[in-house]
């Protein structure tokens, strides 16, 4: 296919259909699978699978409740295959939505696309940039028993926020169930180093559709969607399963952070406080409200979740962030991902032993000069990943220059530009913050104190 614009792929396909979902018992597997098409172009059924042989199931997967969430999953499921062309429809034929709904889809489909369109040089407005229309009409739905267990469901994605987590609460083991999506080594490596056996990990598998892996190859558009949404919404229907009380995420304050100053272009969207204020309403309006989905770090920044980290050497060789390294389980150390982690880390641990878990030293290498640049703001742009903000990174730094200057070490060539860009460090120490947007119920106010003493003692 010759390469079309936005407006030229939206002309040549105006709808998009979301036609039906299913919800199949298969073994000891839960399956939903989710029909869509582009009209005029393809069809495309996605599914997901989640593994129950090791879970005590509460709650019916296929109940009214059950089908509410797996509807919604469906919903935040289909923008991954919408983008591809960007139909100025999108028919909703399988489930109702109110007023409300339909502001919400739309509200985390444009600031959850926002990189995507800035990336495509795509120019949508929030209001025009799609119409949904629903197809169905309303209908009251009978009120389910919700039967609870009190477990808490905690999604785990490899990196050292969910290790924190994890050690947060670990006073309360016996609750504690591990949430995946796919599987990958520094996955259950994490849930092994906080004491737990495989029978505590609710594994769930999606996959994409072949024919969208093709539009990819095609030319169609692609680009990044907010992820994290489709883990709120499948992890709601697991801890629905389980009979679960609480979602809790690992989300820190830095997620609120634009990647481009002065807009809304936001890689994390779905990880911010905003989204999760917004999740929680839908679900208490739509799902089951007697699940609590909150995240338990949003109190503390990304630089404080570092220092804290960095007290739990028994994650050090299992934790990975690296996005490009993933699948081989490594740090793939050529990434702006893996020089965000290494150089929050390097003022709170051994500087050598940080070099050999990443296998290099990465603030001495200047092809990632530009990542470094977007890192500490001395260019416009952060680079698109999952990092925490400009003035974590350069307070971080200037701690790690302190450091080598104290020993009468020779700077690396990455912080040598730093020292001389950035001048002295004359703001507050950032260790002593606390974020009180949160929506950290009362009773884990024990573990944010025990953390938040300390992070704010200086290191």
């Amino acid at each position: 296919m010759a390469e079309k614009t936005f407006a030229e792929l939206r002309e040549l396909y105006p709808t998009f259909t979301y036609a039906r979902y299913e919800i199949e018992k298969i073994g000891t597997r839960v399956k939903l699978t989710f029909h869509f098409s582009i009209d005029g172009l393809c069809t495309f059924s996605p599914s997901t699978e989640i593994e129950t042989e090791n879970l005590h199931i509460l709650n019916d997967p296929t109940s009214p409740d059950a089908q509410a969430i797996a509807f919604s999953l469906g919903m935040v499921e289909l923008v991954s295959y919408w983008k591809a062309a960007c139909p100025k429809t999108v028919k909703v034929q399988c489930g109702y939505l109110s007023d409300w709904d339909i502001r919400f889809w739309k509200r985390l489909y444009f600031r959850g696309l926002s990189e995507f369109f800035y990336i495509n040089r795509i120019e949508a407005d929030k209001d025009d940039f799609m119409e949904i229309v629903c197809e169905k009409a309303a209908e009251d739905r009978p009120l389910g028993a919700y039967n609870q267990s009190g477990m808490h469901i905690i999604p785990v994605g490899g990196g050292k926020d969910s290790c924190v987590t994890a050690e947060l609460l670990r006073g309360e083991k016996e609750k504690n169930l591990f949430f995946t999506v796919n599987d990958q080594p520094a996955r259950t490596d994490t849930v092994h180093a906080a004491g737990y056996a495989d029978s505590a990990i609710v594994r769930t598998y999606r996959t994409i559709d072949k024919n969208l892996l093709q539009l990819n190859k095609d030319g169609f558009l692609n680009g990044h969607t907010p992820f994290s949404a489709i883990v709120a919404f499948l992890s709601f229907y697991c801890a629905y399963l389980v009979g679960a009380r609480d979602i809790v995420l690992s989300n820190e304050s830095s997620a609120n952070e634009s990647n481009i100053a002065g807009t809304e272009v936001n890689h994390q969207y779905s990880k911010s406080y905003a989204f999760e204020c917004d999740f929680a309403k839908y679900a208490e309006r739509n799902l089951v409200p007697d699940i609590r989905y909150f995240s338990l770090l949003r109190p503390f920044s990304e630089l404080q979740i570092a220092k804290q980290f960095a007290d739990y050497p028994q994650y050090h060789k299992t934790f990975r962030s690296c996005n490009r390294g993933s699948k081989q389980n490594i740090w793939c150390g050529k990434c702006a991902k893996c020089l965000f982690v290494f150089s929050i880390l390097s003022p709170f641990m051994e500087y050598a032993r940080l070099c050999e878990l990443f296998g290099a030293d990465m603030l001495d290498d200047g092809e990632l000069l530009a990542d470094f640049d977007g890192l500490c703001g001395f260019s416009a742009v952060k680079p698109f990943e999952c990092v925490g903000t400009v003035s974590e990174i350069v307070f971080a730094l200037h701690k790690t220059v302190e450091k080598f200057r104290a020993a009468g070490k020779t700077l690396p060539v990455l912080l040598q530009h730093f020292a001389e860009t950035a001048g002295e460090y004359t703001g507050e120490n950032l260790l002593s913050e606390y974020n009180p947007k949160n929506n950290v119920p009362d009773e884990f106010f024990a573990a944010i104190k025990e953390m938040y003493e300390y992070v704010s003692a200086d290191c």
